[in-house]
């Protein structure tokens, strides 16, 4: 099987059409027409990733975040970007991104999330269309809970060591608004749904400022508030294909860590 069979299949469920403008999704290094060896599935391609595909024989790389993101001036490996395209290509290793189309998916990166932490009555946080496709989620815990326990049980589904939140928290929880990865543009979003508390990543100080008085802000962390979009590639491939070899990478590819 050519492996444009599987990137054919990973346009249809996620299409590009729910991309945003800014992004680069899609299938953007190596040549669809080989053979598939099998798939190894990441949040990021980093030389880890890399060695490992190719230590397993694994021609196609389905990750969360493109490689490729902003503009691409020379491939001459002087950089990391740069050397790990090499090292590709000389590999002869494709490499397929679902950034965010996933995202804005129903069902996607956002929805995945809130079912890790058990909500119920899940549903759009932004919607674009009337199916429910857009941005970020919102549900309700089955029972209220004080939001110091709720704070602790997401560190502990999680795998986080701190939650860096908005100040003076003290009360209950019942329903939380989350966005996986960048998510503080949509806090407005979460205050108008009558959120208790908004999770989401890479949120700066003045957006803490700007939630006073709206809503609690708690930011997860990037990486750690969309790893199992991983999980969620691995079995949408594995609904379809199941004759090849199909894996998540071994690596914890953060960029970042709690000390």
């Amino acid at each position: 099987m050519q492996i444009q069979v599987v990137i054919d299949y990973l346009d249809s469920i996620y299409p590009l059409r729910l991309q945003e403008e800014y992004d680069n999704a899609g299938h953007k290094v190596g040549d669809a027409e080989r053979e598939l060896t099998g798939v190894l599935v990441a949040l990021d391609v980093t030389s880890e990733v890399i060695e490992e595909a190719i230590a397993g024989g694994y021609n196609l790389i389905v990750s969360h975040h493109p490689m490729i993101f902003g503009g691409l001036k020379s491939l001459v490996p002087r950089t990391e970007q740069t050397r790990m395209l090499e090292r590709l290509i000389k590999n002869d290793i494709c490499v397929y991104s679902a950034h965010t189309n996933l995202d804005n998916l129903k069902g996607g990166v956002s929805y995945i999330l809130a079912e890790k932490l058990g909500l119920c009555n899940v549903r759009t946080l932004r919607p674009m269309d009337d199916e429910g496709m857009g941005g970020g989620a919102v549900g309700e815990l089955a029972e209220e809970m004080d939001v110091d326990e709720f704070l602790k049980m997401v560190k502990e589904r999680l795998g986080l060591t701190a939650v860096r939140c908005s100040v003076k928290m003290s009360g209950k929880v019942r329903r939380v608004a989350l966005c996986g990865g960048s998510g503080a543009f949509m806090i407005d979003d979460a205050a108008e749904v009558g959120a208790d508390i908004y999770l989401t990543a890479d949120v700066k100080y003045h957006d803490y400022q700007k939630a006073v008085g709206l809503v609690w802000v708690a930011d997860i962390g990037h990486y750690e508030s969309e790893q199992f979009a991983q999980e969620l590639i691995y079995n949408d491939i594995m609904k379809k294909f199941n004759t090849f070899a199909c894996r998540i990478t071994s690596a914890r590819t953060s960029y970042t860590e709690y000390k």
